[in-house]
């Protein structure tokens, strides 16, 4: 064996990696490491006092539109970036057995959200504030989760974001992220496929073919990342996306899960303070 890919359900993610890093093998994980910040730090831990490698599978970093986004960031074009808006639509709920081991909307969905904000912009989250709405199918208040939720980040340059998903979009599957600066805006996520359609006379029309899942919307990043991995196995590359990029995404999703229940601004800093001070 030379390597191990994990694509099992979040709550075997830690276990398994703690067992591959122990048998000396280079990992392939699918977000997130585990549902709490206790078991992320102990996985973290174990691979790299083994010396092994942990790729993380945050695909939307091997999207060609999320990495033309970050070459307009970090080349200038949009001058000094002031507003990103993302958004993470699926158009039905997944299954009631997964919804309750996913961790939340939060850490499920919008986990994605914090981490390409991160990756495209070059920035840290300093704080957020999230809310979130479980008026629509029952599952979700039984299960303490929400169907639709909102946060506003700040980050530590003083960019504002504002960041959305739902269970419940019936056009279909959306993603979209809008940056905006004081020279230029750009979208991802807009093609001929995004399902929304325009009230205006002269708008396009709506989507013939709407993206139906993320396998789809998202099939060439999925192979690149994989590709990618091989690559680091084979020491021809540096890891795109290791354990410590995976944690600061989990601790911005723990900071909204902990505003949205308290309903009050959360800095990811003090549950990271937390977590470290609990884990030692």
């Amino acid at each position: 064996m030379d390597a191990v890919v994990i694509t099992a359900a979040t709550s075997a993610h830690a276990d398994l990696i703690g067992r591959a890093a122990r048998a000396g093998l280079p990992v392939f994980c699918e977000k997130p490491i585990a549902l709490d910040l206790a078991g992320t730090l102990q996985a973290i831990t174990e691979v790299e006092t083994a010396g092994t490698v942990l790729q993380m599978g945050f695909q939307r970093r091997f999207d060609a539109g999320y990495k033309g986004a970050r070459e307009a960031v970090r080349s200038g074009r949009l001058g000094r970036l002031h507003t990103v808006r993302a958004m993470s639509s699926d158009a039905e709920p997944p299954p009631a057995g997964y919804l309750a081991q996913s961790g939340g909307l939060y850490r499920d969905s919008l986990i994605h959200d914090f981490d390409i904000l991160r990756w495209v912009t070059g920035r840290e989250i300093t704080e957020v504030y999230a809310a979130g709405s479980d008026a629509g199918p029952a599952v979700f208040r039984e299960l303490g989760d929400v169907d639709t939720g909102a946060a506003l980040l700040t980050l530590d340059d003083g960019t504002l974001a504002t960041l959305t998903a739902t269970r419940l979009n019936g056009a279909g599957y959306d993603v979209r992220m809008e940056l905006a600066g004081e020279r230029d805006q750009i979208v991802v996520g807009l093609d001929d496929r995004t399902p929304i359609a325009s009230t205006e006379p002269t708008g396009p029309p709506a989507a013939d073919k709407p993206w139906t899942g993320f396998l789809e919307r998202f099939g060439p990043a999925y192979e690149a990342e994989l590709n990618e991995f091989v690559e680091v196995v084979r020491g021809e590359r540096a890891n795109p996306c290791d354990g410590r990029e995976a944690l600061q995404a989990l601790l911005a999703a723990e900071a909204c899960e902990l505003s949205r229940r308290e309903r009050r601004p959360v800095r990811p800093a003090e549950l990271m303070s937390g977590a470290t001070a609990a884990y030692t």
